[in-house]
């Protein structure tokens, strides 16, 4: 039962990425489209541990718990830094919207 919740998440995750990399390609003004491809990563990041965690419910062994320890660090330090992105230029994409009536 929880590995078809974590499916679930992988899924959304995985469509969360997927639409916001669509919202990037066709937006016109630069500091929204940093700011969906930084949120596009964060979902990414989601994706990639939630993958991990995952693997650990999958593989319990020795060699599934490694890798997955590696998909875990690696995800959540690609949503953290996704993360910190996403604050600072959400601040901008009001003003540039503003700007670029």
């Amino acid at each position: 039962m929880a590995n078809l919740i974590f499916v679930f998440f992988i899924v959304v995750s995985f469509v969360a990425y997927f639409y916001y990399k669509t919202k990037e390609f066709r937006s016109t003004l630069p500091i929204r489209k940093k700011w969906y491809k930084a949120k596009a990563g964060l979902a990414l990041g989601i994706f990639v541990i939630v993958f991990g965690i995952n693997t650990c419910i999958v593989y319990p062994s020795v060699v599934g718990f490694l890798i997955a320890a590696v998909f875990i660090l690696i995800g959540a330090v690609k949503a953290y830094s996704s993360y910190k992105r996403v604050q600072h230029e959400g601040q901008f994409v009001k003003e540039e919207y503003e700007l670029n009536k």
